[in-house]
């Protein structure tokens, strides 16, 4: 078990690919926003690839062992301690009960970090997930981040913990980081030339755009787009604002809404629907991007890509979450 000190920023708990098959409810995927984090953290402890852990955006979280186990921790460096020495990220740790565990704040590059534990963590699976969505207070740990005194349970570990201690992810599967994030993206669902103009879409992948401080688990704010992007004056009978369509489904995760002139990236919590169109959509590959990028620091500059291209993506990355990738 696991016992928090400090819930730091926003510590919640997570697991990959999320809540699927409910968008039609209304109900939002959730999910780890680095998945590729998390499902590294998972194969370094000897879990299957997308079982739940905590994702600890920001930094700040203490937490309390309860019993021996086998952690790994990956993504931004946030100086993890145990017993306040310094322990390695991206490799497996053997803890003790009694060990206390601490997080710094995020590091020069990248915003979240994952910690997985041997077993995973327990708790309820709702609707075929036990991730949290916050802004549905659902899933996860009673619906909610982590605060001092929830106790944590874990399950049962696939292997002996002698066996998955100090395992390490081969140096060159660690992501790169940056403070310019290249993401891949397609055109549409509703784009040039009905909703935006031929010069509105070469700002799209010309422009470096800078996350915004309101940014969080349900959308990603950027730079607002710029005169002579729409193809529209107004919205017609969806609104006064070009932005405005009659409310139709959101291609979530990793839609850029254009909210009125805001560009909006819908990711883990984000709305369904609603009555605003959506320009590009992230590919499934370049997702765990957009969950490392820092608000009011970080850029996102979107990059073309095609249909075929993001399934090949998505086929490379999940040949890297086995064994072959530790050393």
């Amino acid at each position: 078990m696991l016992k928090i000190l400090n819930g730091g920023i926003e510590v919640v708990v997570e697991d990959w690919p999320g809540r699927l098959g409910y968008l039609g409810k209304g109900m939002a995927p959730a999910g780890a926003m680095d998945n590729v984090s998390l499902e590294f953290a998972n194969l370094l402890v000897g879990n299957p690839v997308g079982e739940a852990g905590l994702e600890i955006a920001g930094g700040y979280f203490q937490a309390e062992f309860g019993a021996d186990t086998v952690i790994s921790v990956t993504g931004t460096d946030m100086k993890p301690t145990i017993n306040d020495q310094a322990i390695p990220i991206w490799e497996s740790v053997e803890v003790k009960k009694g060990d206390l565990i601490k997080f710094s704040h995020f590091s020069e590059f990248g915003f979240r970090s994952y910690m997985a534990v041997a077993g995973g963590i327990d708790v309820p699976v709702y609707l075929d997930s036990k991730s949290t969505c916050i802004f549905g207070s659902y899933g996860g740990f009673e619906g909610r981040k982590l605060q001092p005194d929830d106790v944590l349970k874990f399950g049962k570990p696939a292997q002996d913990l002698a066996s998955l201690k100090d395992r390490k992810l081969n140096k060159k599967m660690i992501p790169e980081y940056s403070r310019e994030w290249k993401i891949r993206a397609i055109p549409g669902p509703n784009t040039c030339p009905d909703y935006v103009t031929e010069e509105g879409m070469d700002f799209l992948f010309s422009h470096s755009f800078k996350i915004q401080h309101s940014s969080n688990r349900s959308a990603y704010r950027l730079d607002e787009v710029k005169p002579g992007f729409f193809a529209r004056e107004d919205g017609g009978v969806g609104g006064s604002h070009p932005s405005n369509i009659v409310d139709h489904a959101y291609s979530m995760r990793g839609a850029l809404n254009i909210c009125g002139n805001t560009p909006i990236i819908l990711i883990a919590d984000g709305p369904t629907l609603g009555g605003y169109f959506c320009a590009l959509s992230i590919i499934n590959a370049d997702l765990w991007k957009v969950g490392q990028g820092t608000p009011s620091r970080d850029y996102i500059k979107f990059l073309l890509c095609t249909p075929e291209e993001a399934i090949q993506a998505r086929i490379e990355q999940r040949e890297l979450f086995t064994e072959k990738s530790l050393l």
